[in-house]
């Protein structure tokens, strides 16, 4: 057997060249004609043999590798699961890991973007209201995470009466600020209290060292921002003249300032006139006493500021009333209440039941109606009073009801007119019992009434009992 394979191995070549040698010898001679002298029939070439086929087969050069490749012998990470439709992914780089600088060079860090600051978002209590009119301008153009400041809403709808407002009223946000800040900061409180004057007055009308320091926080503002012409404060016996101002401002620095030893909510209240032109020719001090004995009809802007858990600040410059919060981050109030209004009906009166045998028989008919579920609307209505007004009447314009006070404690230039200003701004309405708040003409600069605020069925249904006023005669202030 071996010596067949041998013989295989030697021979079998040799007889493979001789028989392809055998066959180029034409069995027959050819004669010579001239198509083939030019060379158009082609010479049958000689066949090679079977193992010259082999050898030459196996020494071709390998093909090269088809342009399309598997996913297998790809990294994994170049792989890219495409859909119909979509390229081909291209062929990976190559390979720069295993030179020295490659090894040394980390990754690049991936890119992110900065992720946006989340804003407060400020939500008004669970509550039925009638619709709003449309969102203003500034905030209909501001995102989700904007916060619109109370300086960029009145930039836009305080533009119709003038930058001069705007800039007052930021003058007087900033001392609302103030105030703020000393209220919530005990130390900054017990400072205020030793470095303040003593106690002027006697009993409810004594004026405590904290109602002096926001007076005078107040004053400093109206006066720095120099667009305001006459000030009269509850605070003080005379209005003062400051100069050649195109606006008016009356406020009470503290409401409520009272009870603020037992941390019970506080306010301040403002109302914002415009100067009158025909009293320039007047001496001063009754210059100053015919700009601030204005009707509350007059008034272009009224505000008020609950310090509270959070301080809110209500204002409206004749575009209904709308609530700002002061946001301790940003140091700004920012836009939180969109166009309150206040319901129709509510289920809330609030007022000192304390006095209630000492009130007129009307007043007493409708308390004990209401408490009964007797009233109009045949609901049970609830007592909650603070002894703040300004925290009761932003409460009643929350949630609705009524807020009243039926002595003559309330002072019109000072509380009852702005507040009535701002009642009507909501949708609400202001009397004393007998008249429209705004339309009472002044007859003294600390005239003192009493007032009922809150929603207009409310109030309506309580004047229809008639003898709702405690002290029906006007009362003049003096110290």
């Amino acid at each position: 057997m071996n010596y067949f394979f041998l013989f295989c191995i030697c021979f079998l070549p040799l007889l493979s060249f001789r028989w392809g040698r055998v066959a180029e010898v034409p069995t027959k001679p050819e004669v010579a004609t001239p198509s083939t002298r030019s060379g158009t029939k082609p010479v049958n070439a000689p066949s090679p043999s079977i193992v010259a086929r082999l050898v030459s087969s196996l020494r071709k050069p390998p093909s090269p590798p088809s342009p399309v490749r598997s996913i297998f012998q790809q990294p994994l990470s170049s792989i890219v699961f495409s859909t119909r439709g979509t390229k081909a992914p291209s062929p990976p780089p190559p390979s720069t890991w295993f030179s020295p600088p490659a090894r040394r060079q980390k990754p690049p860090p991936a890119e992110s973007k900065p992720r946006p600051s989340p804003m407060p978002t400020f939500l008004t209590p669970p509550f039925t209201r009638p619709p709003s009119r449309a969102m203003p301008n500034v905030v209909a153009q501001a995102g989700a995470d904007e916060v619109v400041t109370m300086t960029a809403f009145l930039g836009t709808e305080g533009s119709n009466v003038g930058v001069d407002l705007v800039v007052l009223m930021t003058h007087l946000q900033t001392a609302c600020k103030h105030i703020s800040s000393i209220l919530a900061s005990p130390t900054e409180l017990q400072a205020t209290l030793k470095g303040a004057d003593s106690v002027h007055g006697v009993g409810r009308d004594a004026r405590k060292p904290l109602d002096l320091v926001s007076n005078n926080i107040i004053k400093a503002a109206l006066r720095s921002s120099g667009k305001v012409a006459a000030i009269a404060s509850e605070k003080d016996d005379r209005p003062v003249w400051l100069g050649g101002g195109p606006y008016v401002v009356v406020f009470d620095p503290l409401d409520g300032s009272r009870n603020l030893d037992a941390t019970v909510p506080t306010g301040t209240i403002f109302g914002i006139y415009r100067r009158l032109p025909e009293a320039d020719h007047l001496p001063t001090d009754e210059k100053a006493f015919a700009n601030v004995m204005q009707r509350g009809e007059r008034l272009v802007a009224a505000g008020y500021v609950l310090y509270s858990s959070s301080t809110i600040m209500a204002i409206s410059v004749g575009s209904g009333l709308h609530g700002f919060t002061l946001d301790y981050t940003i140091g700004e109030f920012a836009y939180s209440h969109h166009d309150i209004r206040i319901p129709e009906r509510g289920q809330i009166y609030s007022v000192n039941e304390a006095k209630y045998f000492a009130w007129p028989v009307g007043l007493r008919r409708y308390i004990d109606n209401v408490r009964q579920g007797k009233g109009q609307t045949r609901k049970q209505y609830s007592a909650r009073f603070i002894g703040s007004f300004v925290a009761d009447l932003h409460r009643t314009i929350m949630y609705g009801g009524i807020a009243m006070n039926p002595r003559s404690h309330s002072r019109l230039l000072y509380e009852a007119n702005p507040l009535s200003y701002l009642v009507e701004q909501a949708g609400g309405r202001g009397t004393d019992g007998k008249r429209r708040i705004l339309e009472i003409n002044p007859i003294e600069i600390h005239q003192k009434l009493p007032l009922f605020l809150g929603s207009a069925a409310d109030v309506a249904e309580l004047v229809s009992f008639g003898d709702i006023q405690q002290q029906t005669s006007p009362e003049v202030h003096t110290f």
